[in-house]
């Protein structure tokens, strides 16, 4: 197994890796919607077959070392196929939104980096006497399969792909409605036992790490501050439902994908998707603006675009014609949340605003 065999094992390599990046950069670009369009089942039969060539790379290496034209051939018949997955998933990419491209682009990124790895390895293997090469290449095997495995949950549709990434917006509120739950009033019965104590212990907790510190936030909201974090905690489940309905929408409309002008179908499923992610962003800001001391004008801000995202979402749906009757109630529900904690948040602006006119005139 001389140096000769090693340089020819890496030359060929290097052709297969430099063929698959031009076929990458060059199916970078949009498909054009005069392509016939592919199916992903297809891509996913493709995917199967590349495993099983992967488990043949891995069979190589189970004995004595392979020769050198078995692993050409094995490597030629290899790329080969992942060719082929990558033309057919590029296919199946005519008529896709930028979030249906973007899952499709992340799945096959994930096959193309670890059949590399997978590759690699296996010509790196040649000629050597180190046993770990020999341990890694099926673990190689395994990633390759996982990678694989992951095109069968790849959404085929802009419906799927945008109701995933809703999903994803629905379960970050969540997160933001757990910390909602989280926020305590003050403590205002404090015995004289336990004010000593304090005081005693004052330089003690002065040293507290940040963490601890950190643990804290949120334990001492006066009342009013109180009352106008439990309003904007009602908003979040309100904004939850929204979601939740306008994901059934727009599922409801699956039937119709592939025969809808995607010229306006799919930019219209764009818009929902930004619009329930902006959606998110504003209870995000909700749920910041809550900690002491409270940022009025931003929570008011925040419900300003709410609503108008709410708004625009009906209006989208229109287009669609997918605007169910249980998504307008959960609208109208949102919307009365919003204008009771709005009515709220004016009053205590009021109330700050006469508080500090009265201390200007004492003083």
């Amino acid at each position: 197994m001389g140096k000769k065999e090693k340089e020819q094992l890496n030359g060929a390599l290097n052709e297969h890796l430099n063929t698959i990046h031009e076929t990458l950069q060059a199916l970078n670009q949009t498909a054009s919607s005069s392509l016939e369009k592919g199916s992903w089942k297809e891509v996913i039969q493709m995917g199967e077959h590349l495993y099983k060539q992967a488990t043949m790379v891995g069979m190589l290496w189970t004995g004595e070392a392979p020769e050198v034209k078995a692993l050409e051939e094995n490597m030629a018949s290899y790329f080969n196929m992942l060719q082929g997955l990558l033309l057919l998933s590029h296919s199946s990419t005519v008529g896709a939104g930028p979030t249906l491209s973007s899952c499709i682009h992340a799945s096959i990124k994930q096959v193309v980096d670890s059949s590399f790895m997978l590759m690699k390895e296996s010509v790196s293997s040649y000629g050597s006497n180190d046993k770990k090469h020999k341990l890694s290449i099926p673990q190689l095997v395994g990633t390759v399969w996982e990678a694989c495995s992951a095109l069968k949950k790849t959404p085929a549709t802009n419906i799927t792909a945008i109701g995933r990434a809703m999903t994803q917006v629905a379960v970050s509120m969540k997160d933001v409605l757990r910390e909602m739950n989280e926020l305590k009033p003050a403590s205002s019965d404090v015995g004289d036992e336990s004010t000593a104590q304090d005081s005693a212990e004052g330089e003690s907790k002065s040293q507290d790490s940040d963490d601890s510190f950190a643990g804290d936030l949120g334990d001492d909201l006066s009342p009013e501050e109180m009352k106008i974090a439990r309003l904007t905690t009602d908003v979040v489940p309100a904004t939850l439902l929204v979601i939740k309905e306008l994901i059934r929408s727009i599922t409801s409309l699956l039937k119709q994908e592939s025969s809808a002008d995607t010229a306006t179908f799919v930019p219209s499923l764009e818009r929902l998707l930004k619009l329930s992610q902006e959606i998110g962003l504003q209870v995000d800001e909700l749920g910041a603006s809550l900690y002491p001391p409270q940022e009025i004008s931003a929570l008011k801000a925040a419900i300003e675009k709410i609503s108008r995202s709410t708004d625009e979402i009906l209006v989208e749906l229109e287009k669609l014609e997918g605007c169910s009757e249980d998504l307008g109630k959960a609208c109208t529900g949102l919307r009365s949340s919003l204008k009771q904690l709005e009515a709220e948040l004016d009053q205590s602006d009021a109330t700050d605003t006469a508080a500090k006119i009265e201390n200007l005139a004492i003083s």
